[in-house]
């Protein structure tokens, strides 16, 4: 754009709004794209304005809301939407519950341009409808087209941002321990994970209590297994002493142990596993005593559908320590960013 006086400006595009305030008025006195007449003239100089910025020609910029606008056409997302442009920004605006994912790299790739700012939530993050997930602006009123170009040339191939909403998922639920089984204490987990999975589309296809003995332990899980069950979760028996048998138990289901024990307090001692597509979690009893640990970290990814990896589990240990705050706001806290 460059700068002209208001004279020399008839039949010229304004790049941007030009704001008036006269007789309890405030606002817009000449939009942006208002191409200047003669008649014009006077009004401008009236309101304070001796020059204009017009377009200059074969410049090759672009103005802030055109670049908001093409960097939302960049990164569509499913299940949210795009308020704006205003105030030269466009805003992510979730319509649906679901995990929030970032393609981080991608991120810090378009932010690395030049005058292209895009903040988000972080990857991983569970939201709810109506959530503010992305703001997208340049910094200067314009900038050289050149640079969007090249982020939308990074997009062609790869997604930016994903919200990836919660599926219906059976559950089966297995409570190991002799004290648990012959009645000695009370079960407390069941309440506990009945209460969890109402925050998510469940159902669950019943809770079985187990003896200390591999082989009911094992035929609890495949029974939920034949029944169709996606996720299975068992409690009890998932420390390192030699006569805990959960995590042989899942073993012998056929499942591919992807991690016991997380870099991650509450719920170090976790177990994830996989049985072709269904989820298997042995999960401490923390779980019980405490309002939020890695179960509820990982929960929803895994009604995502999407596969825990040993890296994602890995990267826990970022953000993996629970402050243990008296009055917990888990997820809108440090604790399980990954």
């Amino acid at each position: 754009m460059k700068k002209i006086k208001v004279e020399d400006a008839v039949g010229m595009e304004l790049c941007h709004d030009i704001t008036a305030m006269y007789d309890g008025f405030k606002g817009a006195a000449f939009k942006r794209g208002h191409v200047i007449q003669k008649e014009d003239i006077p009004k401008l100089l009236d309101i304070g304005k001796r020059t204009v910025f017009v377009w200059e020609e074969n410049a090759g910029e672009i103005h802030e809301e055109d670049c908001a606008r093409r960097m939302a056409a960049m990164a569509p997302v499913e299940g949210a939407h795009y308020n704006g442009p205003s105030e030269g920004k466009v805003l992510l605006m979730a319509d649906t519950r679901g995990m929030f994912r970032v393609n981080t790299e991608l991120l810090h790739q378009i932010n690395s341009i030049g005058d292209i700012t895009i903040c988000t939530l972080p990857d991983h993050f569970p939201v709810e409808a109506g959530d503010r997930l992305a703001s997208m602006r340049i910094v200067p009123l314009v900038t050289k087209e050149e640079q969007i170009i090249q982020a939308e040339a990074l997009c062609k191939d790869q997604k930016l941002l994903d919200l990836r909403p919660y599926q219906h998922k059976k559950v089966g639920v297995v409570v190991t321990g002799s004290e648990v089984y012959t009645g000695r204490i009370q079960d407390k987990f069941e309440p506990v994970v009945r209460h969890k999975m109402k925050q998510y589309p469940s159902e669950i296809l019943g809770v079985t209590i187990c003896d200390d003995d591999l082989d009911m332990i094992t035929a609890a899980g495949q029974k939920y297994l034949d029944e169709g069950a996606d996720i299975l979760i068992f409690t009890g028996g998932m420390s390192v002493d030699p006569d805990d048998l959960t995590p042989t138990a899942i073993r012998n289901l056929g499942a591919d142990i992807i991690t016991h024990g997380v870099p991650a307090q509450p719920g170090n001692m976790t177990l994830v596993a996989y049985k072709d597509d269904v989820a298997i979690l042995g999960v401490p009893g923390a779980a019980i005593s405490l309002p939020t640990t890695i179960f509820d970290v990982l929960l929803p990814q895994i009604f995502t559908g999407d596969k825990l990896t040993k890296q994602d589990l890995i990267r826990l240990e970022d953000g993996g320590l629970c402050r243990m705050c008296k009055v917990c706001h888990f997820p809108t806290c440090t604790f399980g960013r990954y």
